[in-house]
């Protein structure tokens, strides 16, 4: 080496360098530092539709990180898999829905330091899911070697990762009543592979973007030749998407409808306040009475008291200047059902004959009390804090002939759960209505995040959602998950437009209507089970056993 050229010697310790700074940054000591900052960066990809894809490099970053585990005990690649999904969740989540602190400190009374030691808490219950997922991916994957993995290796370990991950996001919304919020779906609503939603919906979505980051991370495990089937595979599964983008599973049905979409920006602060209930409704009294649409549409609550609280002739009164306009209107109010209990309602105006939706996902904590926590709720001050539910199949408001399905706030994140209104032809949606209030969390990500689930929704269905919100996003979404109008947040205003209902069933729809989120994780189960398949094939063990 000493009687090389000086100009040539770099160029045999430069990839040594690069070998040296990876295994500083994937060390015991700084990855899960490092899996922590890509959980923080994971987080921003969400509600910004332009930049979701890189949702996947984000991840697939983290997979790199998470299969360049050189320990060859299962357990303890099992255990550094959990401590790298944790703290990827724990990056994700608290950079993702940190909002919630305002509902507990700002409107909910709680002290500070409890209500973000409450957040913190909340974001570690629900880094145990990706930490779940990471502990059965690095169990069954090979460990790294200096060798690139055979290709089976490789293509087993990418289907364990994506099928493991979805699993864990399934579980995520499903226990304790589901917490879905930033499922990796959703930041895929505005790129090729939200052509999968109105097949095998946001889960499936969930499932071919854990794919596809996959892919990219086997850049660093394959050959060459490893490597460009690994390419092949992301260009198949990207185009894939874009193909069936094309496919269209419903058609128009009915004339279109005016809407006429009320965002109140009614202060949270001052919403429930009895100071504040006359301007309130003489706000969307006036709107109700004089707008021209064939359906108006005011937020989550707009009417903030019972009907019996409220003058006897107002909301008849409402309901005879519609049917002289030929309008009807969906309300945003609460109910009772019975003598105790209250509901999350949407009551219909106008129509022939009366009309009443109870919201039937409820927000734990806001809506409903687990058992157990009692104690945490009277840390706040929420009125109205405990509600009933309403079924998942509650009938349609029908408006010249289109099916209008109502849905409040945050049910619109359970897609199986919605598709119980399909099991019926006759009274199959034809558009969702939204009706949300997310001033609790002030003019955060919050409002694009949830637009992005209700683009979601409408890309899974193939038919369209307006949303009426208290303080944005008030928007009409078309067929194909594209928004086509909507008013800027924390404005007082109406979104004025058109909407085409549609007809038909997409095959998630015909699915999830009949076997809720079983077909989706029985496809993230195959994968899974494929992908061990794939690891205990000798073809993709012997490589290894001969390497130690």
């Amino acid at each position: 080496m000493a009687d090389l050229p000086a100009h040539r010697r770099p160029t045999s310790t430069a990839p040594r360098a690069r070998g040296t700074a990876w295994r500083v940054l994937t060390s015991a000591r700084l990855a899960p530092w490092l899996s922590l900052l890509l959980g923080g960066l994971l987080a921003q990809t969400f509600g910004r539709p332009q930049i979701g894809a890189w949702s996947l490099l984000i991840l697939g970053a983290w997979i790199s990180l998470l299969w360049a585990d050189a320990q060859r005990p299962r357990a303890a690649r099992a255990r550094r898999g959990a401590l790298l999904g944790f703290s990827l969740g724990l990056g994700w989540f608290a950079g993702g829905i940190w909002w919630l602190y305002i509902s507990m400190a700002v409107y909910g009374g709680m002290a500070p330091p409890l209500a973000g030691g409450a957040l913190l808490l909340f974001c570690a219950y629900l880094a145990l899911y990706p930490a779940l997922a990471g502990a059965v991916a690095a169990a069954l994957t090979p460990p790294a070697t200096p060798q690139p993995w055979p290709v089976r290796s490789g293509l087993g370990a990418a289907l364990i990762l994506a099928g493991s991950w979805t699993l864990a996001e399934w579980l995520r919304g499903t226990v304790f009543t589901g917490f879905p919020w930033l499922a990796l779906g959703y930041a895929q609503v505005a790129n090729p592979l939200a052509g999968y939603a109105p097949v095998i919906g946001q889960y499936g979505v969930n499932l071919v973007a854990a794919l596809a980051a996959a892919c990219l991370a086997l850049l660093t495990r394959l050959s060459l030749r490893g490597a460009a089937i690994s390419v092949g595979l992301l260009v198949a599964l990207v185009a894939g998407g874009t193909q069936l983008q094309t496919l269209r599973w419903t058609h128009p049905a009915g004339a279109p409808l005016t809407v006429a979409l009320l965002q109140g920006d009614i202060a949270q602060s001052e919403k429930f306040r009895p100071q504040a209930l006359p301007p309130t409704l003489q706000l969307y009294g006036d709107w109700l009475r004089t707008l021209r649409a064939d359906l108006i549409v005011t937020p989550e609550t707009a009417i903030p008291v019972l009907p019996a609280d409220l003058d006897p002739g107002f909301l008849p009164g409402i309901a005879q200047q519609l049917r002289a306009h030929h309008a009807t209107a969906l309300v945003g109010i609460p109910l009772t059902r019975g003598a105790e209990q209250y509901t999350n309602s949407v009551i219909g105006l106008g129509a022939a004959a009366p009309y009443r939706y109870d919201k039937a996902h409820l927000v734990p904590f806001g809506e409903f009390i687990p058992d157990g926590f009692h104690w945490f709720v009277k840390l706040m001050d929420m009125p109205l804090g405990s509600f009933a539910r309403g079924g998942f199949d509650q009938p349609p408001f029908v408006v010249h002939g289109v099916n209008i399905a109502p849905n409040i706030c945050y049910e619109d994140l359970f897609g199986a759960q919605m598709a119980q209104r399909f099991r019926s032809a006759a009274s199959a949606p034809n558009v969702f209505a939204n009706l949300t209030n997310l001033g609790w969390f002030g003019n955060t990500i919050v409002i694009a995040q949830h637009l992005e689930i209700a683009r979601m929704r409408s890309l899974e269905f193939q038919i369209p959602g307006i949303r009426a919100t208290n303080t944005g996003a008030t928007a009409l979404i078309d067929a194909h998950g594209r928004v086509q109008a909507e008013l800027a947040p924390y404005t007082v205003g109406v979104l004025s437009g058109r909407v085409q209902g549609y007809a038909g069933l997409t095959p998630f729809a015909w699915l999830a209507s009949r076997y809720g989120d079983w077909p989706e994780v029985g496809l993230a189960a195959l994968a899974l089970f494929a992908g061990w398949l794939l690891r205990r094939h000798r073809g993709g063990t012997h490589h290894h056993s001969t390497s130690a």
